[in-house]
């Protein structure tokens, strides 16, 4: 019988090494997302309600294009990072794999979409 501690178990077995630099990530974008949110919400909400020629004016300048933009692209990168811990923590085998896929394709494609509506109006 063989008597090992739960050091000696774990010998061998390696690391992820990407668990830092998923923690950094969220709390980067997170304290990005602070800033950006209500910078957003104040540029976007004078616009609610105004006609379609105001509207596109308004998100033709560039401070409110910018803040958009980058509210949109730091929000799915967020999303990403998080949809994919969770996906980590509670789903496994190949089902994991293709749900990690799947739901970066999604977030990538929804970024994608709302950066080139901004870029649309702006340019």
């Amino acid at each position: 019988m063989r008597h090992l501690t739960d050091r000696k178990r774990a010998v061998g077995l390696g690391s992820a090494k990407s668990g830092t630099a998923h923690f950094w990530a969220m709390k980067v974008s997170a304290v990005a997302l602070l800033i950006l949110i209500p910078l957003f919400v104040f540029t976007f909400g004078p616009m609610l309600g105004e006609e379609h020629d105001e509207v596109i004016a308004y998100f033709g300048r560039p401070f409110p294009a910018i803040v958009a933009a980058l509210t949109i692209a730091v929000t799915f990168k967020h999303f990403k990072d998080g949809a994919q811990v969770m996906i980590e923590d509670y789903v496994h085998g190949l089902a994991q794999k293709i749900a990690i896929i799947v739901m970066i394709c999604i977030s990538y494609a929804a970024a994608a979409t709302g950066l080139f509506a901004i870029a649309r109006i702006a340019l």
